[in-house]
């Protein structure tokens, strides 16, 4: 394959920043990333961890051992950096999360899209907008959407009505 058809054929890139108040890393996620490596899910591009300390300095963590217990907990992703990732980018998390806490940056494709993504890309569209929904905002529509057709509002095409919610380029992700 060459280089310009990897560009194509590659799904969309995401990147989050998931804050642990009080630096408490339990480790129940590190499973479920792996497996959605290893399944060709997402493929990781990018992983830093970082903590603020109570003063506001920011420093990097090592991905061998983060919740100090003294065992390896992510050495598997141990150099997945693609150099995607900044000073400004871990300024900017930085920023984003509580003195005390912890944060994890990962930058990742969605492999699992990339077909469908390549076959828009090959019919000339184009990407002009995106977003995520929060959990939380989603629930509650779902149960107001849930609670109107107990009353008896249904949506035209006879499934439950919703409350319209778009995402919008920007929206903040909740995790």
């Amino acid at each position: 394959m060459n280089s310009s058809n990897t560009k194509v054929d590659m799904g969309p890139i995401d990147y989050v920043v998931v804050e642990f108040p009080g630096s408490k890393l339990k480790g129940e996620a590190m499973p479920i990333l792996i497996d959605l490596v290893d399944r060709g899910i997402i493929r990781l591009l990018d992983m830093v961890f970082i903590k603020k300390e109570l003063d506001g300095t920011v420093r990097g963590m090592l991905l061998a051992d983060l919740d100090g217990d003294e065992q390896l907990d992510l050495a598997l992703f141990e150099g997945a950096s693609s150099g995607m990732l900044d000073e400004d980018d871990i300024t900017s998390a930085a920023a984003a999360i509580e003195p005390g806490s912890s944060a994890g940056l990962l930058v990742y494709e969605n492999t699992w899209a990339a077909p469908f993504a390549a076959a828009l890309r090959r019919a000339g569209g184009q990407l002009v907008a995106s977003g995520r929904l929060s959990v939380m905002d989603v629930q509650s529509a779902l149960e107001a959407s849930e609670s109107k057709a107990g009353n008896g509002t249904k949506a035209s095409n006879g499934k439950k009505a919703s409350n319209g919610k778009k995402a919008s380029n920007g929206a903040k992700a909740t995790v």
